[in-house]
């Protein structure tokens, strides 16, 4: 393996900064792994228990990070209920401007020798980064068929203005929160709830909290009467590009089917509006057997922006 560097913090504002830049220039370029809220999130969440398996390796041209690669390599995760997930193969999440295209093949280099032969290697690229897939392919990288097929797990990312939103409705003695309000005990129970079983943990909430693109008042839960938080969202904002993600987006199991996220996503860009915010993306799996989260999203007005391509390597390769 080559030398190892934690990803840290101030890393991944250098990385925000790059997605803000692709953003202004190609957003159908920003694969789901380097959007600008996503960046946040995935580090914010992961960076205690799983940290120790990333590292990185930053580009720079005039001043700038120009490309950037985060390697998440084999590891043991621990989830909520007890159980451990062992994850045997590597991970790249990365990004390049499509003014430094070039540098795709650096990155994929990058790649392959740092993590340990014989391990499977996958990478999700944007469908439409022509180049980068040609230059993957080269590398010996293909579609990976099990992430492609009717149930599989690429992702694709969805947008919508924020003129002409809905008055939004929850039913009879809910209320919305944030997360400033309701407190970080309440904001990691929503999470743990909602995607249980899971790693959330309140030190994952504390790493969210560190970045930079974090606001209290963006995070925004759902209270039912019993006091539980009964669905909750994050929203980032870029103020660079007057746009605002939410990541993630979850409801607890004893109250799906309510319309609370409806509800949720519709006062939350009322917020976002209201924050600067004049466009507004979400993502979610894009396999025609995941159709829920989908026809949650398309029934608020998003449609699709763009997709991603699952990549993977042979292990001998």
């Amino acid at each position: 393996m080559t030398n190892f560097e934690a990803v840290t913090a101030d890393d991944v504002r250098l990385m925000q900064d790059l997605a803000q830049r692709v953003t202004a220039l190609r957003p159908d370029l920003v694969n789901s792994d380097a959007a600008f809220g996503e960046l946040a999130w995935n580090w914010g969440k992961g960076h205690a228990a799983d940290g120790g398996s990333w590292t990185r390796r930053l580009w720079f041209g005039g001043g700038e990070l120009v490309a950037w690669g985060w390697a998440q390599l084999p590891r043991r995760v621990r989830l909520g209920d007890g159980s451990v997930r062992d994850v045997a193969g590597a991970y790249l999440a990365y990004q390049v401007h499509p003014e430094h295209g070039g540098l795709i093949d650096e990155v994929i280099g990058w790649y392959d020798g740092a993590v340990a032969a014989g391990v499977e290697r996958t990478a999700t690229a944007s469908a439409a980064d022509g180049f980068a897939l040609e230059r993957w392919a080269a590398h010996g990288y293909g579609p990976d068929p099990a992430s492609l097929g009717d149930t599989g797990s690429w992702t694709q990312l969805n947008e919508r203005d924020l003129t002409d939103l809905e008055s939004p409705v929850l039913p009879a003695g809910f209320r919305f929160r944030t997360a400033d309000e309701a407190g970080a005990e309440a904001a990691v129970r929503a999470h743990v709830d909602a995607w249980a079983p899971s790693s959330y943990t309140a030190e994952s909430y504390q790493g969210v909290r560190r970045t930079a693109a974090y606001r209290g008042d963006l995070h925004v839960l759902v209270e039912a009467p019993d006091g539980t938080m009964a669905c909750s969202t994050i929203m980032w904002l870029d103020e660079v590009n007057r746009t605002a993600e939410f990541e993630p987006v979850g409801t607890h199991p004893g109250y799906r089917r309510l319309g609370l996220a409806r509800a949720m996503l519709l006062h939350g860009m009322r917020l976002a509006r209201a924050a600067g915010a004049t466009h507004m993306t979400v993502a979610c799996l894009g396999a025609p057997g995941h159709p829920q989260a989908r026809g949650l999203y398309y029934g608020v007005g998003f449609r699709e922006l763009s997709r991603d391509v699952p990549l993977i390597k042979d292990p001998s390769a």
